[in-house]
């Protein structure tokens, strides 16, 4: 998945993010001072961001990654699904089709996004919950990513988002740990996805999309159905649905692979 969404980072979404104060590059403390003010003008308390903020570094792994990285994607479908899609994914896959059964259908009736679309999804990004959800501290690799001038927007966007999480009470700030974009959770949000797309679906009062299952995949649904995915049409290449899932993922090798799977999760 991670190709991918760094691919999204790379590409036109910049230009939608609002323009924000801090000036990156320069002295990084000077620029983190900066992100302060910006994330308390935002409505993010002192608190939060003194516990945040103070003392972060920049991560040279996660530049170096972001460096490594490129916007293209070279294998065909078939290659890239054959190494994405294999018979014990597909087994465990239909395992949690009838494990979360209720909670799906549930889901469905809300949101308008079949069950086997959202557990391929679900699988494809951390292998239902457990597999790599990252391990970076999503404030660190905010920060620096933000602070870097190439996609500064873009980060320091999704930094305040971050901070708004915690400030929130969905997680906290020990438990806001990610991938080396900032992505977070067993379908792996950008914080600002989280923000905006985030479902309470357990009834705990917290959007907790590291731990549980019910918002896990009621999130996913719900920015899936806000994209305009419609209920009981194909979402195959070429159909409306499958535009709607663009904002899950631009790549089209991905999205045919999500529909590929969800078919064979079914018996398709």
């Amino acid at each position: 998945m991670r190709i991918f969404r760094w691919a999204i980072l790379v590409g036109a979404v910049i230009c939608s993010t609002p323009t924000y104060a801090a000036r990156c590059g320069g002295d990084f403390n000077t620029f983190v001072a900066a992100m302060s003010q910006e994330a308390a003008a935002a409505g993010v308390s002192q608190a939060v961001i003194s516990q945040a903020l103070s003392g972060v570094t920049q991560d040279p792994a996660v530049l170096a990654f972001d460096r490594r990285q490129r916007g293209t994607f070279n294998k065909t479908f078939e290659q890239y699904v054959s190494t994405r899609v294999g018979p014990g994914r597909i087994n465990i896959g239909r395992q949690m089709l009838q494990r979360h059964a209720s909670l799906l259908a549930r889901i469905e009736q809300k949101f308008g996004v079949p069950p086997q679309i959202i557990v391929a999804i679900w699988g494809l990004e951390s292998d239902y919950g457990k597999g790599d959800i990252g391990k970076m501290p999503v404030i660190r690799t905010l920060a620096t990513m933000a602070h870097d001038c190439r996609r500064t927007e873009l980060f320091q966007g999704e930094l305040l988002a971050a901070l708004k999480i915690v400030q929130r009470g969905d997680l906290p700030l020990r438990d806001l740990i990610g991938a080396f974009a900032g992505e977070i959770g067993q379908t792996q949000f950008l914080p600002s996805s989280y923000i905006k797309y985030g479902v309470d679906f357990d009834g705990n009062g917290h959007v907790d999309l590291r731990h549980s299952v019910p918002d896990v995949l009621a999130s996913t649904a719900n920015l899936l159905h806000v994209s305009g995915f419609k209920a009981g049409a194909p979402y195959g290449e070429g159909s409306a649905n499958f535009e709607a899932m663009r904002e899950w993922n631009r790549a089209t090798i991905y999205r045919k692979t999500i529909g590929y799977f969800a078919d064979r999760l079914v018996g398709r």
